[in-house]
Parts: structure tokens; sequence; C-alpha cells
């Protein structure tokens, strides 16, 4: 696959990826300005698409080198952010509000491992025959 290709592969899911993100995070303001509810559901959105790919990945000849940086690199990379869930963790422990930084921090990292694991295992079981 030639280099350029591969570049506007990852930009243009990433272009997606990042558009969705932010309509999350609009979505995410209607329920709490204060709660960082939007980087949660992409996090969690992100980390379940990833891990149904990762399935996929050895399973399905549709999911070529292509498509896996358009969907993976691009699109779920563009989706979930660690550099906004950092920033909210801050924002958090500046404030003094230490119980919702801890709060915050656990959820995503169960959530994000747990929404992986169900793509990745629901993907396997289903397809499993």
């Amino acid at each position: 696959m030639h280099t350029l290709t591969s570049f506007l592969l990852v930009g243009c899911g990433g272009f997606v990826g990042s558009a969705l993100r932010y309509a999350v995070t609009l979505l995410g303001h209607r329920v709490s300005l204060f709660y960082p509810h939007g980087t949660l559901w992409a996090n969690i959105g992100g980390c379940l698409l990833l891990g149904v790919l990762t399935a996929l990945a050895g399973r399905s000849e549709t999911l070529t080198p292509q498509v896996r940086l358009l969907l993976a690199t691009g699109l779920c990379g563009g989706f979930t952010t660690m550099s906004s869930f950092t920033q909210e963790v801050i924002f958090f422990i500046e404030r003094t509000a230490y119980l919702h930084a801890a709060a915050y921090m656990a959820a995503t990292l169960l959530c994000c491992m747990g929404s992986f694991c169900v793509g990745l295992y629901g993907v396997l079981l289903i397809t499993r025959g």
C-alpha cells in the first residue's frame, strides 16, 4: 500500500471520528456541564468498536489493512481521546474534587476495558463455529 494512501485513509477516518466525538461531547453537555459524559461515552464507544474490529481482523476478508487503517487507526483514534480525559481529570483535581477525579478515572478505565472485551469476545462468540 502506498504511504500517501495510508495517510489519507487515517486522515479521513480521523476526520469522521473527531466530528463524531464533537457531536457526542455536545450531547454530553445536555446531561451535565460539570461531568464530562461526552468524553466518557466516546471512549467507551470507541473501545467497543475497536474490540469488534480486533476480533474481525483475523476472521474477515473484508477487514483489509486499508479498512483497518481507516476504521481502527483513523476513526477510533479520532473518536476516542486520552488528551481530553486527562484534561478533565486535572480540571477535577484543580477544583479539589478528588472523589470526582478518582471516580471518573475508575469509570473510564473499567468501562473502556469492559466495552473492548464485550466487542472482542461478543464477535468471537457470535462467529464461532
